[in-house]
């Protein structure tokens, strides 16, 4: 999920409004799916910056995001998605939201760069690409999901790539937090799923272009996928 009210730092989270909106929104349905609908529907949106995540412009920046097949998934209204794609990056937004999906294109469809992003409304874990990737981007999607799936989610970021593709995280660590979405999570949440399918960190950095709450909280971490680990 990639806009109008920060998550905030984990002590923030059980008094921030738009927090608890979410989660009352997700007691009262019965699939996860569903709460992501309605929350986009209602426009309970904490995750959304409203804007492309400011990392992702400083790694355009400098020339060291990688180019190639991307995708970015629980993209949400797609800043991030319609960033990144130019004649040398082409990029699939994946939303489990209809809702978002459509957001999405209302206000990018007309744009310069429009023929090299497209947006999905669709499933993550269920859904079968018909090309691999040579990156995937990820940020707020790992704490949205119940903790259960993390394997799963590992599992699938690893079919999705090609040999030797990059997995970049943008990891916003939550502490203490016995429920969710956003779930608790840490550096070593993120390792323990993704070492046994063949991932090595690449590096691992604090993200000191991290915004209003989140300052402090979050790592980016670059990922490889090896080549004799493939899964598919």
């Amino acid at each position: 999920m990639s806009g109008k009210v920060d998550f905030g730092g984990d002590r923030e989270l059980s008094s921030n409004p738009e927090v608890t909106k979410l989660r009352q929104i997700f007691s009262q349905v019965p699939a996860s799916a569903d709460g992501w609908e309605k929350s986009w529907e209602k426009g309970v949106t904490p995750w959304d910056l409203g804007q492309p995540t400011p990392v992702v412009l400083h790694l355009l920046e400098t020339g060291t995001l990688p180019k190639g097949r991307i995708l970015v998934p629980g993209c949400g209204t797609g800043y991030d998605v319609v960033a990144m794609a130019s004649p040398d990056r082409h990029v699939l937004g994946l939303d489990i939201s209809s809702t978002a999906v459509k957001k999405a294109n209302e206000w990018s469809s007309s744009l310069p760069n429009a023929n090299y992003f497209n947006f999905l409304a669709a499933d993550f874990f269920t859904w079968q690409p018909m090309e691999l990737f040579d990156m995937v981007f990820e940020y707020t999607f790992f704490p949205a999901i119940d903790p259960c799936m993390r394997p799963s989610w590992a599992k699938k970021m690893a079919d999705i790539l090609k040999p030797d593709g990059e997995l970049i995280t943008l990891i916003y660590l939550i502490d203490n937090r016995e429920s969710g979405p956003p779930f608790s999570n840490s550096l070593a949440d993120y390792e323990e799923v993704l070492k046994p399918m063949g991932f090595t960190a690449l590096s691992i950095q604090d993200n000191d272009l991290a915004v209003g709450p989140r300052r402090g909280k979050e790592k980016l971490g670059r990922w490889k996928r090896c080549s004799n680990n493939s899964s598919l």
